[in-house]
């Protein structure tokens, strides 16, 4: 194996696993060690077995013992560890020490480095907040004058971190595919949700194959939602949804429920200038052309005649389910018919025209 210069990263399988070591394999007669509370979780859990390959950072060789972390941080970085890190783009860990004119001090071992405002990612949520203080990853895009003039970045970190995130789900969100997210906020079109860390659009129009007027009345934040991936447009970072896509499409059985000339109550859901669309059931409207309606004319304005929400009952003239299309007419309602029925049917014999009122005073 060649020899390591600090700070140079390498892939490498472990190969056993102490209470507080991690021995990695390097192809030569020695092993790797690594601290295993590097490679554990808060609850002192590893997050990692045997055989698992991991990336790992040289830190240095004392007493035949060649030692690696999986962070250049502050506590174990030198010079040379530094300099290295430089010539291989490998992040570093800083303490962001006190804010100065133009941006940032940035403690890196026993160097002090320089970060612009501009190239400190996310942010400030509020006009007084600081980063000082703070731990976080950087780049080191400038090394001068043997440390002594040092420039980072912490943006271009997380400008690699989300490039790389996008080109992980490149290769998992495929259109077609059903996934969960979480409803991370609700828009007058649409609702954004959060998919694998990633934020996804869920438009109004594929919540649910019904009417959709106030996204609230279907989800909420922090909602857990279950949907098909409609779209991707990676170059511009876009993924879209659609819940609607994973329900049952009325039009595939819409000859099933409803014949020819058969009566419907349903309520205007649209109005145009040829007609006005009257819903039937969610996800299904039918078109009442504008010759059909009595009181209109060619040239009527069918926005003073009806409103959206009305009330209206149908006909059913013709039935095009492959092409999601149904006529209708104006009708008299299944009540208005249900009492002319009972009007003829309770006819007396002599004449006498039928009351219902008088029939109900005659059951009591």
């Amino acid at each position: 194996m060649k020899k390591l210069l600090p700070g140079e990263e390498i892939n490498a399988a472990i190969v056993q696993i102490s209470d507080d070591t991690i021995f990695l394999d390097l192809n030569s007669k020695s092993e790797g060690v690594l601290n295993a509370a590097e490679l554990k979780d808060e609850n002192g859990n590893l997050s990692v077995k045997e055989g698992d390959v991991i990336k790992a950072y040289f830190l240095d060789d004392k007493n035949g013992e060649m030692r690696f972390t999986t962070k250049i941080a502050s506590n174990n970085a030198d010079k040379t560890i530094i300099e290295n890190a430089y010539k291989n783009g490998i992040p570093v860990e800083g303490k962001v020490e006190k804010e100065i004119k133009g941006g940032y001090e940035v403690k890196i071992g026993n160097i002090r480095a320089f970060c612009p405002f501009s190239q400190m990612g996310g942010r400030r949520k509020e006009e007084n907040e600081t980063f000082e203080g703070k731990t976080l990853t950087f780049k080191i895009t400038e090394y001068k004058n043997d440390g002594r003039n040092v420039l980072v970045s912490n943006r271009a970190v997380l400008e690699a971190a989300r490039l790389s995130q996008m080109e992980t789900l490149k290769s998992k969100l495929k259109v077609g595919m059903t996934v969960s997210g979480k409803v991370l906020s609700l828009q007058p079109f649409g609702a954004f949700v959060d998919v694998q860390g990633f934020q996804a659009l869920l438009p109004v129009s594929e919540i649910s194959r019904g009417r959709v007027e106030n996204v609230a009345d279907f989800l909420e934040p922090g909602q857990e939602i279950t949907a098909s991936v409609i779209k991707t447009d990676w170059e511009h970072e876009k993924v879209t949804l659609s819940m609607k896509a994973l329900l049952a499409d009325p039009w595939d059985t819409v000859s099933e429920r409803y014949k020819p000339e058969q009566k419907v109550s349903g309520s205007v859901a649209r109005i145009a200038d040829f007609g006005i669309f009257v819903n039937i059931e969610d996800g299904v409207d039918g078109l009442v052309h504008i010759s059909t309606i009595e009181k209109a004319k060619a040239n009527t304005n069918l926005r003073k005649l009806f409103r959206v929400g009305d009330k209206f009952d149908a006909q059913i003239i013709s039935i095009d389910s492959a092409n999601r299309r149904i006529s209708l007419a104006p009708a008299s309602s299944v009540k208005q018919d249900d009492d002319s029925e009972e009007y003829l049917k309770n006819q007396d014999d002599s004449g006498e025209t039928y009351n219902p009122f008088a029939a109900l005073l005659k059951k009591k």
